[in-house]
């Protein structure tokens, strides 16, 4: 089974997650941007969700995480929870 790791930044509002990444993308680390902005608990772990497969995730995550390139930050990925900003560490 397919298996991915990724960390992400969960904000309110797709505006604010356009600013997050425009910093991201100008040099800014990632790992802080989600300690400083993210509304998840896995922000204290600079967004890191850890290793996980299809299916654990919402779908809208899913569908991004086992397509997009890697290491690339993807979004605003919309749910259920609010907008995402995405980065596959790793897949196999």
């Amino acid at each position: 089974m397919a298996q991915a790791t990724a960390r992400h930044i969960l904000v309110d509002d797709e505006a604010k997650c356009n600013e997050l990444k425009a910093q991201i993308e100008a040099g800014a680390d990632f790992a802080d941007v989600a300690k400083q902005n993210s509304n998840c608990p896995s922000a204290a772990k600079g967004g890191d969700l850890g290793k996980f497969g299809p299916g654990m995730m919402v779908p809208e995550f899913d569908k991004v995480v086992f397509s997009a390139p890697l290491n690339t930050v993807q979004g605003p990925v919309k749910t259920q929870f609010g907008y995402h900003l995405l980065d596959v560490t790793s897949r196999s």
